[in-house]
């Protein structure tokens, strides 16, 4: 068998004698190969698209070849909320923002908010996590520049629960007070050294000892690493609690209720999102009803 490139070439010399031996072209051919032709369009780069749902798990980088949309309908595991350009000076470097840096944290920024408007609520509110996908630095050397805000629904925020496998989109989902998303009541699972073993979710009309009040803003606290550091983020959260409840937040507070303060991982509080959240707790009372607004006669103070 010949090389299929001897083939071309013999084809292409043949058709050089066909014409050099005068046997014209078929009748509408001019001859010229060039000039009938339209020019080839500039290659333009894959950009994904937002309100797309995804089976493969969140990756802070995105390539092509990992990118497959599947019906929200389906089982999924992530979803597109908004895909957003990444402008100069982080568009004119030669490699994607880097983790921490000005440019990952302003989209980062734009994610949060894109989040909560296509969510229906702040999402912190529920059980949700997001994250940001930028291109591989392949696509990046090519011209892409789109970053991608990911929202997934997680199984708990309170025990580093993982990515559950839904079904239907998150737009909206989280509206409205009874939303199932919604973080609410908890039954804590105390260690023998009284720390939190677990903290599985609860109907706030079946007993439970703990309930989520609200997020608090620590965006001038340091990541806590020692217990000074968390001091200040409880603090944050009584006061939040205090209002939830509507007590006093004053020196009695601490005798009224515990705290859980839970801040999210360090990678996203390096990325400026230093959002709390609070939850009441107390070992000596099977609450039955949430304690919304409830006062001082539903959270007494109990021990001083």
């Amino acid at each position: 068998m010949r090389h299929p490139l001897v083939v071309r070439l013999g084809i292409a010399a043949a058709g050089v004698l066909l014409l050099a031996s005068g046997c014209g072209a078929p009748a509408g051919v001019d001859g010229d190969l060039t000039d009938d032709w339209a020019a080839i369009a500039e290659p333009t780069g894959f950009t994904p698209e937002a309100a797309t749902c995804h089976l493969a798990t969140f990756a802070t980088v995105g390539p092509r070849s990992a990118y497959e949309e599947v019906d929200c309908r389906l089982r999924h595991r992530t979803e597109t909320v908004y895909v957003g350009v990444y402008p100069s000076p982080a568009a004119d470097a030669d490699t994607p923002p880097s983790d921490g840096s000005a440019a990952s944290r302003q989209a980062y920024r734009t994610c949060d908010a894109k989040t909560t408007e296509y969510v229906g609520a702040p999402w912190h509110l529920g059980r949700l996590w997001i994250g940001v996908t930028h291109p591989s630095p392949a696509a990046w050397t090519g011209g892409a520049r789109w970053f991608r805000c990911e929202v997934m629904e997680l199984s708990s925020v309170e025990d580093d629960g993982g990515l559950v496998q839904r079904i239907g989109s998150l737009h909206d989902r989280l509206a409205g007070a009874r939303s199932a998303l919604r973080l609410s009541c908890y039954a804590i699972e105390l260690t023998d050294s009284k720390g939190i073993a677990g903290m599985p979710a609860a109907s706030c009309s079946a007993k439970h000892n703990a309930e989520f009040a609200g997020v608090a803003d620590a965006r001038d606290k340091p990541y806590p690493t020692d217990d000074d550091q968390w001091a200040a983020l409880h603090d944050l959260c009584r006061t939040v609690i205090a209002t939830f409840v509507d007590v006093p937040d004053d020196a009695d507070l601490q005798y009224r209720t515990g705290v859980i303060s839970l801040p999210g991982g360090e990678d996203v509080w390096a990325l400026g999102d230093h959002t709390l959240r609070c939850y009441l707790w107390t070992d000596s009372t099977d609450l039955t009803v949430s304690l919304k607004g409830k006062g001082t006669k539903a959270l007494p103070i109990l021990y001083r």
